[in-house]
């Protein structure tokens, strides 16, 4: 009974707790109140600051003014870009003159090759005459004749006569050339039996001329063989140089002018007989050290040739996996030289230089290989051949005028300034040959470099040989500075 009263009792008293005892406040009424405490209490300073800005705003304006700067400052005007800096667009290559028409033979009177062009006026003279313009057309043609064209795109089997008759001469040039071994001089300079191997090729030039190409009239056959015997090189300063390959392309010239030669044969005389030319001169320098004839040095485009990179660039002009660059590959010079030009000289000249690589021994062929297409670098070639050539005074005062390719009337004669002619000229280069500046006659210098026209240098396929003969052919090559 006691313990049914105790609990009733703890009932009604946990009952009554429970009735009596306030809800507490959870979380988000805690937040509420605190939001509502905070703006409530931050209301007051407000209203302060208000009333304190609408006392201030009530107060007097005081008489002067500040300043007004609007004006002295400068304006915020946006700036203005200059014009674009663009590159001027490059001269046009030299275009192609129509290639005149061969001379009525019947009455014409042939005379003996001789230079000049002796004076700054007889050049200026050559460069507007009609001459200049035969000779820039034949070359140019020859270039266009081979556009887009290997050279195995000329059948052998089906070559013009002429053409056939033309590598029998240098067959036969090849053969003297056998003939006349080199002395070992140890010297890396010219070899003086190449003055031996002159003197016969002169011998054999009339028959040459009579029973390998049916020429008969004497004075023909002496107008023509002597472009052809300074196409091998200079007797007194053996050296040899453009100018000397363009006396070979002088002397086709003359064939054409003869009608021996006509235009249909312009690829052959391109991809033919100038591949057998530089055959044989390649042999002629590596047994005489020939030197470089006006050298540039390590500037220059080549110790020796220049046509075969005007020609083998036209050869290239739409090639479709051969770009410029190609020059730095071995392999594709070793698979493609034999079908190009241009890459078959640049193949030589790496195998003659004692040092690797473009752009050590070649720097301007090095920066021709950036060229972004071959159109460019063919005009630019164009464009040399006239600049560095036809337009050079060192280079043309070598250049033959006969009747075939005559000089205008008003030129100089060798006999006006007492010269020898150009076989007979004193070693080193030419004596009193044109007025210079002052108008005094150009004579070289017996001290400083002589360098007016060219440097003496000793040919690096001669440093080559020499060299290999000492058995220093596998050394380590050694690096210029660069």
């Amino acid at each position: 009974m006691r313990c049914m009263r105790g609990q009733t009792l703890l009932r009604i008293l946990f009952v009554t707790v429970v009735e009596t005892e306030e809800p507490r406040p959870d979380a988000s009424d805690l937040a509420l109140s605190s939001i509502h405490h905070h703006h409530h209490s931050s209301t007051l300073p407000r209203r302060r600051h208000h009333r304190q800005i609408s006392n201030m705003t009530a107060m007097p304006v005081p008489a002067h003014s500040p300043p007004d700067l609007s004006k002295s400052l400068p304006k915020l005007t946006p700036r203005k870009r200059g014009p674009v800096q663009r590159e001027p667009p490059t001269a046009p290559p030299p275009p192609t003159p129509p290639l005149p028409s061969p001379p009525d033979l019947q009455n014409h009177s042939y005379i003996r090759p001789s230079r000049r062009i002796l004076s700054p006026s007889d050049h200026a003279l050559f460069l507007k005459s009609p001459t200049c313009t035969l000779v820039t057309s034949f070359i140019f043609n020859i270039s266009d004749s081979v556009r887009d064209k290997p050279r195995s795109s000329v059948a052998k089997e089906n070559l013009p006569s002429i053409i056939t008759k033309i590598l029998h001469i240098l067959e036969q040039a090849e053969q003297i050339l056998l003939q006349c071994p080199p002395e070992d001089t140890g010297s890396r300079f010219g070899n003086p039996v190449f003055r031996t191997f002159l003197d016969q090729i002169g011998t054999a030039l009339p028959s040459w001329h009579t029973s390998g190409l049916g020429l008969t009239s004497a004075a023909q056959i002496e107008e023509l063989s002597t472009y052809l015997h300074h196409a091998f090189g200079n007797r007194s300063r053996i050296d040899y140089g453009s100018g000397h390959e363009l006396n070979f392309f002088l002397w086709l010239l003359c064939l054409n002018r003869l009608s021996l030669v006509p235009t249909s044969a312009f690829p052959a005389l391109a991809l033919v007989v100038l591949p057998a030319y530089l055959t044989l001169m390649r042999k002629i320098q590596a047994s005489y050290y020939l030197e470089p004839a006006g050298s540039h040095g390590v500037w220059g485009l080549d110790d020796y040739q220049f046509l075969p990179f005007l020609f083998g660039a036209s050869q290239l002009l739409h090639h479709p996996y051969i770009t410029p660059k190609a020059v730095h590959n071995t392999l594709t010079l070793e698979e493609e030289s034999p079908q190009f030009l241009y890459l078959d000289q640049v193949a030589f000249v790496n195998s003659v230089k004692n040092v690797d690589g473009l752009r050590w021994h070649s720097p301007m062929l090095d920066d021709i290989s950036a060229a972004k297409s071959w159109a460019k670098i063919e005009a630019g070639m164009r464009k040399m051949f006239v600049k560095e050539i036809l337009e050079k005074l060192p280079v043309m005062q070598h250049f033959l005028f006969g009747s075939l390719i005559p000089a205008q009337p008003e030129m100089s004669h060798e006999e006006d300034f007492g010269l020898a002619d150009e076989e007979n000229e004193e070693e080193g280069g030419e004596v009193q040959v044109f007025d210079d500046e002052e108008g005094k006659r150009h004579v070289h210098a017996s001290v400083g470099w002589g360098d007016c026209c060219g440097i003496r240098v000793p040919a690096a396929i001669g440093a080559e040989a020499e060299e290999r003969k000492m058995g220093a052919g596998k050394r380590l090559r050694r690096v210029p500075f660069d």
